[in-house]
């Protein structure tokens, strides 16, 4: 890693790259807005609000000049990030009877689930409310490996259905196509709005409530959380991985490589691809049939890239497709049951395991998972263990192996790790929840996140009706969440 690369990820985990955003009040309230661009854009003519500025002279800023942004919608809850945990989270909220808006930046709901193409949801099992309603609909609308795995190995795009249908059906207002770039906060550090970009340009939205399901924590960070990246200081994070799905094979012949086999399968297939002179950056392929034909592929890694910087992304994305497409042609060419082996489709996302882990009102500890931790405002109970892919091609720090070794008991997450300690009407959920590397390694799984999200929708909900703030809400551990 470069000394710059290092700095701006050591710059990144302590927040010092983010200025903080205030709401314009004064000037701009006694009238000034008149200087400004006040009509607002055209979607239908294709108008738009113009930026100006200047260039510094040193040419590594340009300064914006000041625009009114229109305001796009008003809201009860914004929930941010229409991933797992965001889609519980506006659920919750929408059905708690709370004016809901839903945000997201891929062109479908579900985020891993759907644009990630992650075929598989882990440590699903124990968990009811909203996690066992899409269990459910992915099982009894799936294929028979969906019913035979009580829905947690699911068909993607019939999962991008499921999920709309449920947002559609709860009355919740979803805006897709749309990525949040700031926050504005008022005099008591409470946030106010969100500014987002898309093809309808600058548009800001109120609420009083937000909960952050970004994953990397964007919106937390713009309204000036601090937060952790990594494992240390040189924010050392979890490889990212594009998922791929693939045809061409007879499920019955490619049985023994099949991870639900057994867990045996992943070795098996990683020494099939070494005697064929494949080497993978993932050294546990992963192999998994889903129906008709259609099997799904992880076999990547992609090291040391910063979740916050999308030139790195774009760079990874692309050396990840061209492995992906490469390990197929090695597998085509060792023969039969291979021969016809091909791809159908990669992810329009990479898979990011590690962002920012937002500074809350408990941080989950590796300490914590060891000890089997209860909690009496518990949202979930957890039982993943500590899930760490190597940092780096060689493999991990000793402290990772030494906490594998200790295990996981089965743990609480606590309410107040989805609660934001600077901005009173922030919550969390998902991986960018409180908590430590090791941790998060653990809670991260998407069977985690849904019943924090739909923890976070339901407090945000609940402390608009009772007239407090989310920290001031007496949580009762729910029996959804057992």
């Amino acid at each position: 890693m470069t000394a710059s690369r290092r700095l701006f990820l050591k710059s990144a985990a302590t927040g010092t790259l983010l200025a903080p955003v205030t709401l314009l009040t004064g000037n701009l309230a006694r009238g000034e807005e008149s200087a400004l661009v006040v009509h607002p854009p055209d979607h239908k003519t294709g108008e738009v609000i113009r930026t100006t500025g200047e260039l510094l002279p040193t040419g590594e800023f340009l300064r914006e000049e000041r625009r009114l942004v229109p305001v796009a919608g008003a809201s009860e809850v914004l929930v941010c990030g229409g991933g797992p945990a965001g889609i519980a989270a506006a659920l919750a909220a929408a059905r708690s009877g709370a004016k809901t808006q839903l945000l997201e930046f891929a062109g479908c709901l579900g985020g891993v689930w759907t644009a990630g193409l992650l075929t598989k949801i882990l440590d699903a099992g124990n968990k009811s409310g909203i996690m066992r309603e899409i269990l459910t609909a992915l099982s009894e609308r799936g294929s028979h490996v969906a019913k035979e795995t009580d829905g947690t190995v699911y068909d993607p795009e019939l999962a991008k259905r499921v999920l709309e249908e449920m947002c559609v059906g709860a009355g919740i207002s979803i805006q897709l196509h749309t990525l949040v770039v700031g926050a504005v906060t008022d005099e008591r550090n409470r946030l106010v709005a969100v500014i987002t970009e898309s093809k309808s340009g600058r548009q800001a939205w109120l609420a009083e409530r937000f909960i952050d399901c970004t994953g990397d924590g964007d919106l937390a960070a713009q309204a000036g959380c601090q937060f952790d990246v990594g494992l240390s200081e040189n924010c050392e994070c979890q490889p990212m991985s594009l998922m791929a799905l693939i045809t061409g094979l007879d499920p019955i012949e490619v049985e023994p490589y099949l991870r639900e086999t057994e867990s045996a399968a992943k070795q098996r297939l990683y020494q099939l691809m070494q005697k064929a002179g494949i080497n993978p950056s993932y050294k546990a392929p992963t192999l998994r049939y889903l129906h008709d034909g259609i099997f799904s592929l992880m076999t990547n890694h992609e090291y040391g890239v910063s979740a916050f910087d999308a030139g790195a992304i774009s760079q990874a994305t692309i050396n990840a497709r061209k492995e992906v497409f490469e390990i197929v042609e090695g597998l085509r060419k060792i023969g039969e049951p291979w021969a016809r082996i091909a791809v159908v489709a990669t992810a329009e996302q990479i898979g990011v395991r590690e962002g920012r882990r937002i500074k809350g009102r408990y941080a989950l500890t590796g300490a914590d998972l060891v000890a089997g931790l209860r909690h009496p405002q518990a949202v979930a109970r957890a039982k993943f263990p500590f899930d760490v892919h190597a940092l780096e091609l060689s493999g991990n720090p000793d402290v990772v192996e030494q906490y594998r070794k200790r295990g996981v008991k089965a743990y609480d997450i606590p309410y107040p790790a989805l609660l934001s300690a600077e901005v009173d009407n922030l919550l969390m959920a998902g991986r960018c929840i409180s908590g430590d590397f090791l941790a998060h390694s653990s809670y991260r799984v998407t069977g985690n996140a849904v019943p924090m999200g739909e923890a976070a929708g339901t407090a945000a909900a609940q402390s608009i009706a009772q007239r407090i703030m989310p920290y001031e809400l007496e949580w009762k551990t729910a029996r959804s969440n057992s």
